[in-house]
């Protein structure tokens, strides 16, 4: 999990600096994250065949996949317009999101605890983004939009696995979302030169290296066990953040960082004392499937 968290923290990192210091547009970066992340599991489709590709939902996993890029795009212009520590905090809202709709939409079993923990996390975002007190940027909006729209595609990879495995739930992911990813790159399109060709491949493998170890970690790991260290990533974007773009975060970023995480963090855990199934399968989607996405937290 703490391998992870430094791979997303250096693919957001690499995002940002395509995007403000080479100036390649936010959407290009997204095709070229989803290609070479792609290249990657090549040899993983080779060894596991057409089969991995068997579904009766092909329409449904289309839909996820465009909902996934909508997700994706709106992060990675999040990260061009706002600081990196700043994007890592809000993006811990994903799973209370995910949680809201797995009430509202799923007719998950409602407890006190859980909205509770949902308006403590809610909060978080309050005192990051402080409305009426400073001007609301739109990096912060987008950030929460994509976590938003992300929670929706985590309802979608639950009814798709009433039917189908977690292995094809990913392979569609990565084979739509490549192709569906050039059709915005297109309209800003611009060569790259081949520094920009390096962070590129840079941002495609780490992003696919941190979506392999965070899978990784809740094989071996109860989700309980490992969550806490994904606050790693507000350290390491604060860190990365400073030391390339003089980035400083300010004490209400830190503070609504971390009630938003201690907010996700807390429905986990109870979710996995009460046994409840379905609704501990909803956050463990939330994280695992989000760091497949690219954007994620």
């Amino acid at each position: 999990m703490v391998a992870s968290t430094v791979a997303f923290a250096g693919m957001h990192a690499g995002v940002r600096y395509l995007s403000i210091e080479q100036h390649l547009h936010p959407f290009e970066i997204a095709f070229f994250r989803n290609f070479f992340g792609f290249l990657v599991l090549v040899p993983w489709f080779v060894q596991k065949g057409l089969s991995l590709l068997r579904t009766q939902r092909f329409g449904l996993h289309t839909v996820r996949a465009l909902i996934n890029l909508v997700a994706m795009l709106l992060f990675f212009v999040a990260l061009s317009l706002t600081p990196l520590a700043q994007v890592q905090a809000l993006g811990f809202t994903a799973p209370l999101f995910a949680t809201l709709l797995a009430v509202l939409v799923l007719r998950e079993k409602v407890f006190l605890w859980r909205w509770g923990a949902l308006i403590v996390g809610f909060i978080g975002a309050l005192i990051i983004i402080r409305p009426g007190l400073k001007i609301i940027d739109v990096g912060s909006l987008f950030v929460l939009s994509s976590a938003a729209i992300w929670a929706g595609t985590i309802i979608i990879i639950k009814i798709l696995s009433r039917t189908d495995s977690s292995v094809t739930i990913t392979a569609y992911m990565v084979l739509l979302m490549t192709p569906l990813s050039l059709i915005p790159a297109v309209f800003y399109w611009q060569w790259p030169d081949f520094e920009q060709w390096l962070w590129l491949v840079f941002v495609g493998m780490s992003g696919t290296l941190a979506q392999l170890g965070m899978a990784q970690a809740f094989r071996v790991a109860e989700a309980t066990a490992v969550l806490p260290f994904d606050f790693m990533k507000l350290v390491w974007g604060a860190a990365i953040g400073y030391l390339l773009f003089a980035e400083v975060p300010d004490v209400g970023v830190w503070i609504g960082g971390t009630t938003i995480f201690a907010a996700a963090t807390y429905i986990a855990y109870r979710e996995s004392q009460t046994k409840v199934k379905p609704a501990t399968a909803s956050l463990s989607d939330t994280k695992v499937t989000h760091s497949e996405s690219g954007p994620g937290p």
